[in-house]
């Protein structure tokens, strides 16, 4: 199964370190962050899963759930989180489901649907494309997605950007210019007339091209 923007995400049964959970019905009415990993105890991975808890409260000031999954078992994920604690001082506050049979991470399209052999059987080098990045909406559909290799850490404040963005646009009907961030300029997209225009953005715009329309950002 391929997935793309603006698919309806999978929805499945799986166990948590915080319990079993049904995804859209945890998801429920909030956005949602979900973040993959290759392997328990891998050192990327390690950073980041201590890092994202640092930054949780961001993600829950703009009613944005984060849920991380491995291809372990919740149990290990449970032992991992003792040394995401020790080595970075946060441990995750967040989710993190156990994939022991690839079940998520084939639903996702993140590693060969043919991939075979249980959690304990396979290396992080065989899960290599386990390492996604999928922004979710309240709709249930993918807003954003991002794949990173496995020796690349992820930029979390950047997701958040983007999450801020594609906010913004689900929110308003505008779009974000490369490098935006709250507060900044914004584009009116090419599929809202100038007669819309006028009535959706009282306060005018500038137009150094006919297609390129920049406005204040809507409150």
């Amino acid at each position: 199964m391929s997935l793309h923007i603006g698919d309806e995400v999978p929805d499945f049964t799986a166990e948590t370190t915080q319990g079993t959970i049904r995804f859209h019905e945890w998801i429920g009415n909030s956005w949602t962050m979900l973040f993959s990993h290759p392997k328990d105890f891998t050192p990327v991975c390690t950073t980041e899963l201590g890092y994202m808890a640092r930054l949780k409260p961001e993600f829950d000031k703009r009613n944005c759930k984060i849920i991380g999954l491995s291809v372990d078992s919740a149990s290990d994920h449970a032992r991992w989180a003792k040394d995401i604690e020790e080595t970075q001082g946060y441990a995750p506050t967040y989710p993190l489901i156990g994939d022991t049979d690839l079940n998520v991470a084939k639903l996702f399209d993140m590693i060969h649907p043919n991939a075979s052999g249980t959690a304990q059987s396979r290396t992080a080098a065989d899960n290599a494309t386990v390492r996604s990045v999928f922004i979710i909406g309240p709709d249930k559909k993918i807003k954003l997605m991002i794949t990173y290799p496995m020796t690349t850490g992820r930029n979390f404040e950047e997701v958040l950007r983007a999450l801020d963005a594609v906010q913004l646009t689900a929110k308003h009907n505008v779009a974000t210019p490369v490098n935006w961030k709250p507060g900044d300029d914004v584009i009116i997209p090419t599929s809202v007339s100038d007669d819309e225009a006028r009535k959706r953005f009282p306060g005018g715009w500038k137009a150094p091209k006919p297609y390129l329309r920049i406005t204040a950002q809507p409150k």
